[in-house]
């Protein structure tokens, strides 16, 4: 598990002999050396990829300014997901403690008490990189909100539904059960993209061969329905599984022209950002980084060197992508900018790091509705070195 500042596995990438699914799977080359710095990679040709919405893409400047940075709370216990309700405070879940919490934007704490508190204090059983993980708003009515939740159970990792009243959160329905479990790449990330279905990501679990297995949920971007169905449109309509070949993703998100971005670790060279297509092959465990695209795997978009990133959480913007680096403490950012030779994944300008070695591990970041983003810190898991008040939620505004 390598979310943390030097953990690896000490495997390398395995040359499997798999029958690769590749359903969608364009091609992009390496574009100058790879150094210190992330590598942003460009187009090699080929169509371009078709635009859900039809709108042209977000376009931003080339680099940004770190304008204001403040705490909106501290003391948090190892924070992991982060999700905006309506009236602007953040549903925030704490891995190990396996609670929720709502932030306000005043800073304002308030404990999620109820009867699906109650059991994820039963059911959630942390340990490593597992625990209490993603959480995603599905749906908000008349104060009362829809939520989803990534669980680490003792038997498997699952989503779980309910509904939060104020502070209350009600029972709990499975929603999807089985994901792989261990110790390490428990993936966690949920969001609900524009086409109003939930996405889950997973990790390959500590079993890199599962990453390439159709019929394994772990090491892949699941696309299901509200109560868990395999959404329509995904590639097997028999399955949730939206792309495959994936380490341990932790972070996805979408531009407003309807790109979708994901952030992977990588083992032990090149952590990647990758433009995530309907029944995508990402390569691993035969590939890590760039360089996979003759044998039908998409190739990343960006890659980094480990030690400067394991970017956990992910953001877009209308001007950028935003990754929480881990291992790396930096918040890196991508301008977006207009497609290249009509290539919309060939739009990412030159990376930028922001807050490099300012606040320790970064594991989330979500766009605010104020227009500012908010991080969480992750210096209290075990493999940070804490600050006074860590954990916290910070306000970073930039320009």
């Amino acid at each position: 598990g390598r979310d943390g500042r030097d953990r690896r596995h000490g495997h390398a990438p395995l040359a499997l002999a798999v029958a690769v699914v590749v359903l969608a799977a364009p091609a992009c080359t390496a574009d100058g050396d790879v150094g210190t710095a992330v590598t942003p990679t460009g187009a090699s040709g080929g169509a371009a990829p078709t635009s859900p919405t039809g709108l042209p893409g977000p376009s931003g400047p080339a680099t940004v300014e770190v304008v204001e940075v403040d705490d909106v709370t501290t003391g948090l216990d190892v924070p992991w997901g982060l999700a905006f309700l309506a009236d602007g405070s953040a549903l925030v879940t704490l891995r190990d403690e396996a609670r929720v919490v709502l932030v306000a934007p005043d800073g304002g704490v308030r404990e999620v008490t109820g009867p699906g508190a109650d059991a994820l204090a039963d059911v959630v059983a942390p340990g490593g990189e597992g625990g209490l993980l993603g959480v995603a708003v599905l749906a908000e009515d008349a104060g009362t909100a829809d939520v989803a939740l990534y669980a680490t159970t003792p038997d498997d990792n699952r989503v779980l539904r309910g509904t939060l009243d104020g502070t209350t959160l009600g029972a709990l329905t499975p929603v999807l059960t089985g994901i792989p479990r261990a110790g390490n790449h428990d993936g966690g990330r949920l969001a609900v993209g524009p086409d109003g279905y939930l996405y889950v990501t997973t990790g390959d679990a500590g079993q890199p061969g599962r990453a390439q297995d159709p019929s394994s949920l772990g090491g892949k971007i699941l696309r299901v329905t509200p109560d868990g169905a395999p959404a329509p449109g995904n590639p097997d309509p028999a399955s949730p599984v939206w792309s495959l070949g994936h380490r341990n993703v932790q972070g996805i998100g979408w531009s407003s022209d309807g790109l979708m971005f994901a952030a992977e670790f990588g083992q032990n060279t090149w952590d990647e950002l990758n433009v995530v297509e309907p029944g995508g092959n990402y390569g691993w465990p035969v590939v890590e980084g760039a360089g996979g695209a003759d044998q039908g795997f998409v190739d990343p978009v960006a890659t980094w060197p480990t030690r400067d990133a394991s970017p956990s959480g992910l953001a877009v913007t209308d001007e950028g992508v935003y990754l929480a680096g881990l291992r790396g403490e930096r918040l890196w950012r991508l301008p977006l900018l207009p497609p290249v030779d009509g290539d919309a994944r060939a739009g990412l300008g030159t990376p930028q790091a922001l807050l490099a070695g300012e606040h320790g591990r970064l594991r989330a970041v979500a766009p605010a509705p104020d227009g500012s983003l908010w991080v969480l810190t992750n210096n209290t898991d075990g493999r940070g070195d804490p600050r006074d008040g860590d954990d916290r939620v910070l306000r970073v505004v930039v320009r």
